[in-house]
C-alpha cells in the first residue's frame, strides 16, 4: 500500500534507503533534504506492517522560478525488489506532485527505467543544469511547455 510518509517512518526509510543502495549516502541525502525544507512529497510502500519502499520528490531550484519536482531517490528493500513497488511509488509520486501544482518532474536516473513513466532526456538536454546533456537526466512535463528553455534548474543543496 502506497501512502504518504510520516515522521514515524523516518528510521525505517533510512534502513530501506541504506539496504537498497548498499550504503548510507542516499539515506543521509533524504534526511538533509528534509532538514533544508526541500522535500515536496514523500511516499512509502508498506507491506506486512513494515516499510519496504520509499520515494522522495524535492523542490528544484529554478530560474525563472517555477515549481519543478526532482525525483530522488526511489528505493525498495532488496527482498521486495522486482515486485512493482518502485513502479507504484513513481506513479503515485508523480500524481502527488502534480496535485501539489508541480509543472514538471526531473530525474537523474537509469535511462532504461524512467521512460516508462514518460521521462525523456530530450526535454532536459537544452536546459542549463550541471546534468544537462546526460542520458540519465530526464524530464516529464506535467504542464505543456514547463521545461521550455531558457530554464536553469538544479537540485537542492542536500544533493551536493
Amino acid at each position: 500500500m502506497v501512502r504518504a510518509a510520516t515522521p514515524g517512518d523516518h528510521a525505517a526509510i533510512h534502513a530501506v534507503e541504506a539496504a537498497a543502495f548498499g550504503q548510507e549516502d542516499e539515506a543521509l541525502m533524504v534526511e538533509a533534504a528534509r532538514a533544508e525544507g526541500a522535500a515536496l512529497a514523500e511516499l512509502v510502500e508498506a507491506r506486512d506492517g513494515r516499510i519496504v519502499g520509499h520515494i522522495l520528490f524535492n523542490r528544484m531550484t529554478c530560474d525563472p522560478p517555477r515549481l519543478i519536482a526532482g525525483l530522488a531517490p526511489v528505493a525498495v528493500d532488496p527482498a521486495y525488489q522486482n515486485q512493482g513497488i518502485g513502479d507504484a511509488l513513481c506513479r503515485a509520486g508523480i500524481e502527488a506532485v502534480q496535485a501539489l501544482g508541480a509543472e514538471a518532474v526531473v530525474v537523474l536516473g537509469h535511462p532504461a527505467y524512467y521512460p516508462r513513466f514518460g521521462f525523456s532526456p530530450a526535454l532536459t538536454a537544452p536546459l542549463t543544469s550541471p546534468y544537462a546533456g546526460r542520458a540519465a537526466f530526464m524530464g516529464l512535463e506535467l504542464s505543456p511547455g514547463a521545461l521550455t528553455p531558457p530554464l536553469k534548474i538544479d537540485y537542492p543543496a542536500a544533493f551536493g
